[in-house]
């Protein structure tokens, strides 16, 4: 059964923090908030988390999973930017968007797009998933949390606990944190590549 914590929005409690980040490292898969929707989470190198999400999203391995970084400095080690890309992107952070970006040899293969040899990288707004980042001092590997089928991520922590009680190890609820993905931009071939339009305001990109 999943561990359910509720934590305040703005000043998440530092001791559950603490706890889930270590949950983390255990191997633990973990529904938290973002500032775009829940998400499922897990360590970097963990291989079974990694398989668990595949399995609860039913994806394939040409999907995008993303590394969702606490600042600029921890993003710049996983992907490769140009200068222009740079500026674009620094621009955009913290906030509601997932950028696909040529990924550097910090990236576990697995993660990697099969032919373009990319990743997905975010800086969430987002108090909680802030705090808990920098709890654990490396990214969360990550991915939407919307089931397989339905056209909406799941926003409940309560209904996430219900419905994922036996594929999830902990729940991290902090109330409503909508229901609109990221907007996706790709950046893979050196020019902004609108993929998906979602939360963020993708005008600045176009």
């Amino acid at each position: 059964m999943a561990t359910y914590f509720d934590v305040h929005p703005e000043n998440p409690q530092p001791r559950t923090i603490s706890k889930v980040a270590d949950d983390l490292r255990a191997g633990a898969l973990v529904a938290y908030p973002t500032d775009s929707c829940f998400a499922l989470g897990c360590q970097l190198g963990n291989r079974d988390g990694l398989a668990r999400i595949r399995s609860i999203r039913n994806l394939d391995d040409r999907h995008h999973f993303t590394l969702v970084c606490q600042d600029f400095a921890q993003l710049g080690q996983f992907v490769h930017l140009d200068n222009n890309v740079f500026r674009l992107i620094k621009a955009a952070t913290p906030g509601r968007y997932t950028f696909i970006l040529p990924a550097t040899k910090e990236v576990p293969r697995q993660l990697l797009h099969p032919k373009k040899k990319t990743v997905g990288v975010r800086i969430p707004d987002h108090a909680v998933v802030q705090a808990l980042l920098a709890e654990l001092g490396e990214p969360l590997l990550s991915s939407t949390l919307l089931l397989p089928g339905e056209d909406e991520p799941l926003t409940q922590g309560w209904e996430i606990k219900e419905r994922l009680d036996h594929v999830v190890d902990a729940v991290l609820d902090s109330g409503d944190c909508g229901t609109e993905p990221t907007s996706v931009i790709d950046f893979s071939s050196g020019e902004a590549e609108i993929v998906r339009r979602g939360a963020g305001d993708t005008s600045r990109f176009e």
